[in-house]
Formats: C-alpha cells, sequence, structure tokens
C-alpha cells in the first residue's frame, strides 16, 4: 500500500532560497485563481474556452467547487506544529507535496512548448507530472526534461495500436502508465463551438481575427513554435507520430475510443511492467473492477467537468471509492484551487491530488517561472494551513478533522 509518510521537510538551503527568489512581475499572484485573469486576456477566446469551459451547461464544472465548499474544518490547537512537514509517498517515490500536475491535452498549444514547460517546473519542485496523450511535443522529449513523469493514453479499443504504444512508452523509459477511462465519444462542449474551437483547428475569419487581435499569444506561441519546431503534430496519441493539428483526418486518426473495455486494462496491466493508474471514474464500482484487473491506483475524476454534465464531483463518492480501495492507490482531481481543498481530500480519503487549469494558466502567464511561482503558493498554503488545523505531517490529516456544513 503506498501511504501517505510523516516525513518532515528539511529547512530550505541557501542555495533553494536563491532559486525560490519571486521574480517582481509574479509577486502580485498570490493564490491560483489569480493567474487566471492574465491568461484569459492573453489567450484567444477559443483557446481561453477551451482551457476554461466543461460540457453543455457547465453543471459538473459548478459541481467540483461546490462539494468543497460543503465541508468545513474542525481544528485542533495548543498542538507543537513546529518542524511540520508535507512530503508525500506515491508509488515508492517521496514527492515534496500531495498534489500534482495532471495531463492536460495541446498544453503546447496555449503556452509556449507548454509541456515542457510543466515538466521542468514540476521536476524543480519534486511534485509529479502525467503527459497527455493529446499533447504536441514528444514523449521522449519531455522525459528527458522530467524524468519522473507520467505518461497518459487516450485508447481506441485496438489491440494493433495499443500494444505498440505500451511499449514505446515502457522504452522511453516511462515508469507509470494511466488509462483514462471517461472519453469513448467526443463529449458536447457548446463553448467551444460558440468561442470558434474546433477540432481539428479550422482557421475561420472569425478564429483569424480573435488570433490576430491576442498578439501575446500569436507571437509568443503559435509563431514561435511554428518558426522554431514546424507545424505542431499530436506526437503521442500512438506509437507513430500523429496528424498536425490542423489535419482534416484528425478525428479518423483517434480511432473508436467506444470500444475501449476492462479487457484492454488487464491487456495492459500483463503488457506494463510499471505502475498502472486508471484515470477518470467516479463510480465506486468501477474502482473495484480496476483493483480487481491489477491496477495500481485510480485517479476518481470527472475530467474536470468536461465530458459527461451533471457527473458527481470525484469529492462526493471519494470516501466510498478508499474505503474500499485494498491497498490500491487512491487519488483526485477536479475544483481543486486552494490549500485548504488538498487537505479536504485528503481527509476524505485520498492519497494524493491533482491541479489542472490554474497550473496551464500560469504557464501562459509566464512560462516555467509562472508554474513555479503556482506551486509554491499551494505548498506555502498547504504548510499554513496544516498548522492552522493542528498537524505536523500529511498522514495525521484524518477525516476527524473536517465536517460536513
Amino acid at each position: 500500500m503506498h501511504d501517505k509518510t510523516s516525513n518532515v521537510t528539511p529547512p530550505p538551503t541557501t542555495v533553494t532560497r536563491a532559486r525560490s527568489a519571486v521574480p517582481r512581475a509574479l509577486k502580485r499572484y498570490l493564490s491560483l485563481d489569480d493567474f487566471e485573469a492574465t491568461a484569459r486576456r492573453r489567450l484567444p477566446k477559443f483557446i481561453y474556452g477551451y482551457i476554461s469551459g466543461g460540457a453543455e451547461t457547465d453543471a459538473a464544472v459548478a459541481d467540483n467547487r461546490r462539494a468543497f465548499d460543503e465541508f468545513g474544518f474542525v481544528p485542533r490547537v495548543l498542538n507543537d506544529v513546529s518542524g511540520r512537514g508535507q512530503t508525500t509517498t506515491l508509488f515508492g517515490k517521496t514527492y515534496a507535496s500531495p498534489f500534482g500536475i495532471p495531463p492536460m491535452g495541446s498544453a503546447a498549444l496555449c503556452a509556449y512548448r507548454g509541456d515542457e514547460v510543466l515538466a521542468r517546473a514540476a521536476a524543480a519542485m519534486n511534485v509529479p507530472m502525467i503527459l497527455s496523450a493529446s499533447s504536441l511535443i514528444r514523449l521522449e522529449d519531455i522525459r528527458r526534461e522530467n524524468p519522473a513523469a507520467w505518461y497518459q493514453a487516450y485508447l481506441a479499443g485496438d489491440v494493433s495500436r495499443i500494444e505498440p504504444l505500451v511499449d514505446r512508452v515502457a522504452a522511453a523509459g516511462y515508469d507509470t502508465f494511466v488509462v483514462t477511462a471517461d472519453v469513448p465519444v467526443p463529449p458536447n462542449r457548446e463553448n467551444n463551438i460558440r468561442n470558434g474551437f474546433r477540432v481539428p483547428i479550422d482557421i475561420t475569419p472569425r478564429v483569424a481575427w480573435d488570433t490576430i487581435s491576442h498578439p501575446h499569444w500569436l507571437f509568443g506561441t503559435w509563431a514561435r513554435t511554428i518558426v522554431n519546431y514546424g507545424m505542431p503534430h499530436f506526437e503521442n496519441m500512438d506509437a507513430r507520430r500523429g496528424p498536425p493539428v490542423l489535419a482534416k483526418n484528425l478525428m479518423r486518426n483517434i480511432g473508436k475510443r467506444d470500444q475501449l473495455a476492462w479487457k484492454h486494462v488487464e491487456l495492459i496491466r500483463k503488457r506494463w511492467q510499471g505502475k498502472l493508474v486508471v484515470k477518470g471514474l467516479i463510480a465506486p464500482a468501477d474502482a473495484r473492477i480496476a483493483r480487481e484487473s491489477g491496477v495500481d491506483g485510480v485517479i476518481v475524476s470527472n475530467h474536470g467537468g468536461r465530458q459527461l454534465d451533471y457527473t458527481l464531483s470525484s469529492l462526493r463518492t471519494l470516501p466510498e471509492i478508499a474505503a474500499d480501495a485494498g491497498g490500491m492507490t487512491v487519488m483526485l482531481d477536479g475544483g481543486i484551487r486552494r490549500g485548504t481543498d488538498v487537505l479536504k481530500a485528503l481527509a476524505l480519503g485520498a492519497q494524493f491530488v491533482f491541479i489542472g487549469r490554474p497550473f496551464l494558466y500560469a504557464a501562459v502567464v509566464a512560462g516555467e517561472p509562472g508554474v513555479r511561482r503556482a506551486l509554491t503558493l499551494l505548498r506555502a498554503e498547504v504548510d499554513r494551513d496544516m498548522a492552522l488545523l493542528g498537524i505536523r505531517s500529511i498522514g495525521e490529516m484524518t477525516s476527524e478533522l473536517v465536517r460536513r456544513f
């Protein structure tokens, strides 16, 4: 079992303090939410809407936040909370904090070299980062930037495509393979249509004007990418390079994901020697099947509210899944924006959490320094909140410290 640990983070050295000095331009960003406003101004509307929006009415997006708001704390006082530490052990590796960066598709379309930026920042701050199958930078290149990165797959139910991909990921040196389970068909993201976002990208007059009127993104991300690396391709969907982002045959290349089933997870389990994680489940019954299929861990998630609208927040079924995990590592994403959210999730049974959109916004704002600033802010919040709750280690964050309002 992959338990939370009570390891104590050592005091920062002079070198660490020097490296963590906050650039002047980033000092005004005081929380994760602060990055979004700047990113919204800099990004074309169709790109910002792609990141921020959910499916249909955004009800699932809203429930991700509402679920956290329904819990409050019962702090303990007059405990010695000096020497606090938030280090956490996950799959045998000790990380500096109990949170990491999840897979985010097309990150390099949103921020210049977005996947590299996220990978380097995660490595520098010693937290996990998961590379998306729909990324635009080769998985081999990301592995060189961050030897601890994980890989996440979007799979068609086609053994002839699955097996070569698994072998490619293994050959690149990855040790954790994540199967996303909640994308059998494309979702109904009406906001994308209204904003002009299409897959593949369609350069309509509206999109062209949207792009031209946002020069920071046009020259700092798109043109810079084209000049330095050529037209972006989907690099990691399969064992071979995928189509360019403007390809008309993109959807045909994706294949029939509605055929993906548990038998394919079991096939991967037999072929993959590292840790195997299933992401995107909400139902406790599915978590039990994952455990029975030999999966090492699950990420309880409603895909950020971007798939089936009105899907419950991951926090709502987390306690039941955690109670029946049977040694399987239980992780969570969706709606986390504060250190208090991280600790609520841990109290309700998660062993680790992932936060997506805010870190991508931070990459848009200031590249790697922006992401490191965001990670530092969240780490500081967790540290402060632990002291105020009366605990010294992540392992002490139990359900006794939370109550439903």
